[in-house]
């Protein structure tokens, strides 16, 4: 007789709030975009999504989280992507014990400082 295995499953929310503060923390973001789930949420509904920019998606096991990102003038794009990606990875790891099947990266568009 096979041995169960204790399956415990991470909401979609925790996962996406874990994602979102690995990628807040990488160099190179300036925020989360959006989206039209939250831009829904803010029109009808009058209060900010909890997972702003990041979308989870969990299917057998298989976890994949779609972010997106607006990141600061100047940066070297493909290199924030791959921190986030990094970050993230780490991130879900340590806080949950779960693997990411795959992070997709979405620049949604370039913020420039107007502190200078």
């Amino acid at each position: 007789m096979e041995d169960e295995k204790d399956i415990v499953t991470v909401s979609d929310d925790v996962l996406a709030v874990c994602a979102i503060n690995a990628t807040l923390k990488t160099e190179g973001v300036a925020e989360m975009a959006g989206g039209i789930k939250n831009t829904l949420s803010k029109s009808i509904l009058r209060k900010e999504h909890v997972s702003k920019g990041a979308k989870v998606t969990q299917n057998n096991g298989q976890i994949s989280i779609d972010l997106h990102v607006i990141v600061t003038y100047g940066c070297k794009i493909p290199q924030v992507a791959w921190d986030i990606q990094d970050n993230v990875k780490n991130e879900i790891r340590s806080m949950t014990n779960q693997k990411l099947n795959a992070v997709n990266i979405h620049v949604e568009g370039v913020k420039r400082n107007d502190q200078e």
